[in-house]
């Protein structure tokens, strides 16, 4: 049977250690030359209904950087325009290529087909989940402030696919997490309550996004509108206006603290130029770990 990643919630600490670990090492031994060919003669199929440069051009950049093949297939190249099936549409892939990789907007579109598939399928991104993203977060973070489980990580804005896979991470690897959101954007729920269950250590969730970071080691930030939200995108300015990151917010936070942001940044928005600019914002490191991170999920799920 494939191992699929849908969630973080799907793994174990030692499994989501083991793919951060990975990243790693395939990052230091490509500085160092080493030509990696663990998937030479794989090829995956990367199938897109949300489009992304980044995500993108990491998994393509990962699995050539492997020895792999790559086909892209955009939305409307694929049945999924065209209403058939997913169950037959998962069967028949899985006869061409070594994996999926999904960017979707129902996480129900990677269960079903997951649940017909004969090879692993990723979740590239989902309205709820976005589980490779935040495993490249936290490697970005143990390679800037060391062990996740020392740290205390904030999250500022809206409760979104992103900080539901952050809670998830939090319930599973012990460390610290501060969410602040505004009223009626708050994470999934369920996901909170799951991962409260299992916690080592607090998952909070507040209003006050001063009072989220003022002992933050890391400070983390999104887009106030996702993709399939630009109707809201007005209101949303109102509303999230006091969730800023600027230099105000960060004057609270701990010196050492570190800023995130998973890009594209809309500057001026959630975060201003001037921080993202700034030395305490590690976005440019944390966009490169993405490749490297999806090469250790890619070489794991499809190498095995």
């Amino acid at each position: 049977m494939p191992t699929h990643l849908k969630s973080l919630h799907d793994f174990s600490k030692e499994a989501l250690t083991s793919f951060i670990d990975l990243a790693i090492k395939l990052k230091t031994e490509r500085q160092q030359g080493v030509i990696h060919r663990q998937l030479n003669g794989k090829t995956i199929g990367l199938i897109f209904e949300k489009p992304s440069t980044r995500t993108r051009v990491s998994f393509e950049a990962a699995m050539y950087g492997l020895g792999g093949q790559v086909i892209f297939l955009s939305g409307r190249d694929t049945q999924l325009a065209r209403s058939e099936p997913l169950k037959d549409m998962a069967r028949v892939m899985a006869r061409y290529v070594d994996g999926m990789v999904v960017r979707t907007f129902g996480q129900d579109v990677v269960e079903e087909l997951a649940g017909y598939s004969s090879v692993p399928v990723i979740n590239a991104l989902t309205d709820l989940h976005h589980p490779c993203q935040i495993l490249s977060d936290i490697m970005t973070v143990i390679e800037k402030k060391g062990a996740i489980q020392d740290l205390k990580i904030a999250w500022v804005g809206d409760g979104n696919n992103m900080a539901n896979s952050w809670i998830q991470a939090a319930g599973r690897l012990g460390f610290e997490l501060i969410l602040a959101c505004p009223e009626g954007y708050a994470p999934n729920p369920e996901i909170l309550a799951t991962a409260r269950a299992e916690a080592a250590k607090p998952i909070t969730l507040l209003r006050d996004p001063a009072q989220a970071v003022q002992e933050a080691d890391v400070i983390n930030v999104d887009v106030w509108a996702s993709m399939g939200q630009e109707s809201e995108q007005e209101e949303r300015l109102t509303v999230f206006q006091k969730y800023q990151v600027n230099d105000q917010l960060l004057a609270l936070a701990p010196e050492t603290a570190i800023v995130l942001h998973c890009l594209p940044a809309h500057r001026g928005e959630e975060i201003t130029d001037e921080v993202l600019e700034s030395a305490r914002c590690v976005a440019f490191d944390q966009a490169e770990n993405k490749m490297h991170m999806h090469k250790a999920i890619l070489a794991q799920l499809i190498g095995e």
